[in-house]
C-alpha cells in the first residue's frame, strides 16, 4: 500500500510563496517519479510540475514556469513544490503524484495524494 503525504497548503496573498511537501511510503519506488497535479473549483485537474524519473529532468505546465520549483530528496522519497509570486488564479487543491518513469502531461499516475489546499487571494 503506497501512502502520499501532503503538507505546506494555506492562504496566503498575491505575491506571497509556499512550499508543499510529499512524503511517500508503503513499497519501493525504483523506477518511480513523483510531481504535482491540482484542481481549481469547477476544472479539470491539471499538470503541475514532474520529474522524469531517468534522468531527474523536469517538467512543468507554462502556467507556472519560472514561478515554481519542484524538488525531490530521494533518501526522504519526497517531493516539494515551491511556489513563488502566486496568483489568485493558482488557487487549487494541489496533490502529490507518482508514476511509472515520469511525471508529465500525458502520462499515467499511478498513486495521488489525498491533496493539500492553497488559497491565493487577490
Amino acid at each position: 500500500q503506497v501512502q502520499l503525504v501532503e503538507s505546506g497548503g494555506g492562504l496566503v496573498q498575491a505575491g506571497d510563496s509556499l512550499r508543499l511537501s510529499c512524503a511517500a511510503s508503503g513499497r519501493t519506488f525504483s523506477n518511480y517519479a513523483m510531481g504535482w497535479f491540482r484542481q481549481a473549483p469547477g476544472k479539470d485537474r491539471e499538470f503541475v510540475a514532474g520529474f522524469n524519473w531517468s534522468d531527474s529532468s523536469t517538467t512543468y505546465a507554462d502556467s507556472v514556469k519560472g514561478r515554481f520549483t519542484i524538488s525531490r530528496d530521494n533518501a526522504k522519497n519526497t517531493v516539494y513544490l515551491q511556489m513563488n509570486s502566486l496568483k489568485a488564479e493558482d488557487t487549487a487543491v494541489y496533490y502529490c503524484a507518482v508514476g511509472r518513469w515520469r511525471v508529465a502531461p500525458g502520462n499515467r499516475v499511478d498513486y495521488w495524494g489525498q491533496g493539500t489546499q492553497v488559497t491565493v487571494s487577490s
